[in-house]
This record gives structure tokens, sequence and C-alpha cells, in this order.
């Protein structure tokens, strides 16, 4: 192979390759909003007064108009916190169950917060993807 063909070769790979991942970009754009993901957030579970249980929990952050996940993601230290002040203030807890939280109460709090750490409307939904709480046994009884 001529060095002519092996650079047109080249040249009409990488303007293949281009094309695709254009595409694969707007294929991504028209998926739907931005998300953000946060993992591994541990929230206490208080009954009684008591503190009984942690549970770990994994949301994604559905994004408003104009707001990327690289801009949001600077931002995760202050929604982690917002939601672990939050739960400690007016816990989640399920009653009678200490391995879940409310997931409206802990949605429509961090929506809240998110309303003033990065404006209104940046944050317009928030979907629970995983509850694993600390401890299953030593969990109350139905009487």
């Amino acid at each position: 192979m001529d060095r002519r063909s092996f650079i047109a070769a080249g040249t009409v790979a990488l303007a293949g390759s281009a094309a695709g991942s254009a595409a694969a970009s707007s294929e991504k754009a028209a998926e739907g909003p931005a998300t953000l993901g946060i993992a591994g957030v541990g929230l206490p579970v208080i009954a009684d007064g008591r503190l009984r249980n942690y549970v770990f929990v994994s949301l994604r952050l559905m994004l408003g108009a104009g707001k990327t996940a690289d801009q949001m993601r600077l931002k995760e230290a202050f929604f982690r916190d917002a939601l672990v002040k939050a739960a400690h203030r007016t816990p989640f807890t399920v009653p009678g169950d200490w391995t879940r939280l409310d997931e409206r109460r802990m949605s429509a709090a961090l929506v809240a917060a998110a309303n003033t750490i990065s404006g209104r409307g940046s944050v317009t939904g928030v979907e629970i993807i995983a509850q694993s709480p600390r401890r299953r046994s030593g969990m109350p009884t139905a009487h």
C-alpha cells in the first residue's frame, strides 16, 4: 500500500468515527434531561427518639434546563450535606420499618435544598435508585 492510499484510508476512517460519535452525542441529548448520580449517602432511621439504624441511599438528580452534570458535580458535596442535615432535623423514617426511608419526603427535601444551593429549577426531580440498610436484624415486629 502506498503512502497516499494509506493516508486516504486513515482520513476516511477518522471521518466515519467522528460522524459516529456525533450521532451518539445527539442520541444522548435526545434521551432526556441531564442527570447527576449521588451514591452512598448514609441517613439515620430514628424511631421513638432513638437512632435505630442507618440506610445508605443512592439517588439520581434530574437536572433542569441549561444545567449540565459537570456544572452540578461541583455542588455534589452541598447536596449530600443538605440531605444529611434534613434527615437529622426531620427523619425520613417509615413508621414500623427500620430498613427503608420515605422516598417522597426525601425527594421533596432535596429539591427544596437544591433551589437554595444552585438556584430555582436547577433540580427538577429526584429518583431513589437504591436503599440499603446497615442492619436487617433487630427490627420491630408486628404485634
